[in-house]
């Protein structure tokens, strides 16, 4: 019987712990994430400042009608299947989002005419002069 009383303690003094103590890293840990933190915002921060268009992109005024239909300086064109259409913050953006709005854009045409790749101008990049579609 003292057998089975002892297995019986062995069990029972060994439970799991289901509330942890703070580990005594966690200060730091939070420091690091802060700190993570901080550093990501302040990449995009600088990586916001200037983008790099490709040589071939045009100028145009895009207006998205009905997604994937698109006009481009008032000529009618699409996008592509992988079409991409990023921000002033080059945050992508769903063409779906875009309807009727008229907005300042480079872009690029792939092998089959249709428009691949699209960036929304700020208004700084938008005074960069460009040449556009047909000129």
């Amino acid at each position: 019987m003292a057998a089975a009383r002892t297995a019986f303690h062995s069990l029972w003094i060994y439970t799991m712990n289901r509330c942890p103590t703070p580990s005594r890293h966690a200060p730091r840990l939070a420091g690091l994430l802060v700190a993570a933190a901080l550093a990501a915002l302040a990449t995009s921060a600088s990586a916001q400042a200037v983008r790099d268009f490709p040589a071939n992109a045009w100028r145009g005024t895009l207006v998205v009608t009905q997604p994937p239909a698109i006009t481009i300086d008032g000529q009618a064109a699409r996008l592509s299947p992988g079409a991409r259409i990023k921000g002033p913050n080059n945050t992508l953006l769903l063409s779906s989002t875009l309807v009727n709005q008229e907005l300042t854009v480079n872009y690029t045409v792939e092998a089959h005419g249709l428009v691949h790749e699209v960036w929304v101008l700020t208004d700084a990049e938008a005074a960069e002069k460009r040449a556009r579609a047909g000129e």
